[in-house]
């Protein structure tokens, strides 16, 4: 089972983020969930912090911009992910290449979209 980390993970229906967090619960797999100023959501607790997520995820997928996103590149390369998805709104190219040089894989995709497909994987 893969271990994903939602950065940007939102308690509001409309969201995309919740939408995914809804679609692996349905699938099973209990995602890991950071928003700065929620504590639950569906039950499930959210760091404050990319910092207090345990390193190595396989997939760190993204819902914040580049300017709320850019400014946690040391965590992210810190959590040292095995691919980063930057789901559309979300593009970071600096970030995205400062991950490739790090050996991290990413993509622009909706992480929405991937998981219907079969190809939300590291």
């Amino acid at each position: 089972m893969q271990t994903i980390v939602i950065l940007g993970a939102s308690h509001k229906p409309e969201r995309a983020s919740n939408r995914l967090l809804n679609r692996l619960l349905e699938r099973d797999i209990t995602p890991v969930l950071v928003h700065t100023a929620i504590e639950t959501i569906a039950g499930l607790p959210v760091h404050k912090t990319l910092a207090t997520v345990p390193p190595g995820p396989d997939i760190l997928t993204v819902y914040l911009g580049a300017p709320r996103s850019a400014p946690l590149e040391a965590d992210i390369l810190k959590l040292a992910p095995r691919k980063v998805i930057f789901n559309p709104g979300a593009e970071n190219p600096g970030l995205e290449t400062s991950l490739n040089e790090a050996g991290i894989a990413t993509e622009n995709a909706c992480s929405l979209v991937l998981l219907s497909q079969g190809l939300f994987k590291a």
